[in-house]
């Protein structure tokens, strides 16, 4: 035979049957249907043994038959116009993570901020025959620029501002806020200041009033929060009115986001003055690319967004099914990674 002969064309095998799998199972394949279903009355051990000799033999469901047996697709559409996935990617990890165990799929659609966009989305979505929707975006005091009201389907807001009556869930904001300011008592630092993002983001005013909250309840002086970019550019130009020609410097600095801080950092130690040792700093987000990289690594608030994308599928899914959710707005706890940043308490 010659050596340079062409090989056999490779031929994909058939997928498993049913029947296979009943066959192999010893049993009928109504039962087998049934087992693999979650369905019918048998004992645990017959219906862990037939579901174990499915995998066995790599049998995959008919999802589309399934579907249309319970009128449902086993999909859920994602809407975000947040493009950078900031936000958005975190959440979504979280909604797969609620859904995966359940056999739903999650798909994701950039709606920018193109109302025209939004719609075809949402129309293919809908085409497409999915369970229902999330929506979620850059900032919480923002509808997304398309309408999902009297749709079809359940719809869920997740870190986006919601419909009236619909089913919304944030991130505590004020809550994040007091557990920066507090740590920072708890270090000793007496002298707080605030540097925070635009003041047409209702987060900022959020925060800022929280801010304020504490270190009355401290006893300690307030100043007004400084305003400005989301940017490090901000934070760079916070630190010269800070620093410059005041008695009462600051030992500590709380800031609206991860680029600001990082901002801030850098301005100080161009300064001379070291963190954490002369001035504690604090960022919101806990950007993970930004507060690792940063020198000191940059203690932050983490608003959980994995947590609020879980939270907001398993709510999904119980709409679903039919069971009633509350409406309104719910606020999930948010954390603070502690890093290097704003230093140790005395002593410790």
């Amino acid at each position: 035979m010659s050596s340079d002969a062409e090989p056999a064309p490779v031929s994909a095998k058939p997928p498993v049957t049913l029947r296979e799998v009943a066959a192999a199972a010893g049993v009928s394949v109504a039962t087998a249907s049934k087992a693999l279903n979650g369905q019918g009355r048998m004992t645990a051990e017959t219906r862990e043994r037939i579901r174990e000799t499915a995998r066995l033999l790599g049998f995959r469901p008919n999802h589309l038959a399934q579907s249309l047996l319970r009128k449902r697709s086993f999909t859920v559409g994602l809407l975000t116009n947040d493009t950078y996935g900031r936000f958005s990617l975190p959440l979504m990890a979280g909604v797969s993570d609620a859904l995966v165990d359940n056999g739903v799929s999650v798909f994701l659609c950039n709606v920018e901020d193109d109302t025209r966009l939004g719609q075809l989305h949402v129309e293919a979505m809908l085409d497409k025959r999915v369970d229902g929707i999330i929506a979620t975006g850059k900032r919480i005091d923002r509808h997304l620029p398309v309408d999902l009201s009297n749709l079809r389907v359940p719809v869920v807001y997740a870190f986006t501002q919601p419909d009236p009556g619909a089913v919304g869930l944030v991130s505590d904001d004020a809550g994040g806020a007091r557990l920066a300011v507090e740590h920072f008592c708890r270090l000793g630092r007496r002298r707080i200041a605030h540097v925070s993002g635009p003041a047409g983001f209702a987060v900022v005013h959020t925060r800022a009033e929280a801010y304020r909250d504490v270190l009355k309840e401290q006893g300690l002086p307030v100043s007004e929060p400084l305003l400005g970019a989301w940017s490090e550019g901000w934070g760079h130009e916070a630190v010269a009115k800070l620093f410059e020609g005041r008695r009462e410097r600051p030992d500590a600095v709380f800031c609206g986001n991860d680029q600001i801080a990082r901002g801030v950092i850098d301005a100080l130690r161009e300064r001379g003055i070291g963190v954490p040792d002369d001035v504690g700093v604090i960022g919101f987000d806990n950007w993970e690319i930004v507060a690792e990289a940063t020198r000191p690594p940059l203690t932050s608030v983490d608003m959980n967004l994995s947590t609020l994308g879980r939270e907001a599928g398993l709510a999904l899914l119980s709409l679903v099914g039919g069971q009633p959710a509350a409406p309104g707005i719910r606020k999930l706890p948010c954390r603070l990674v502690v890093r290097q940043s704003c230093g140790r308490p005395p002593g410790g």
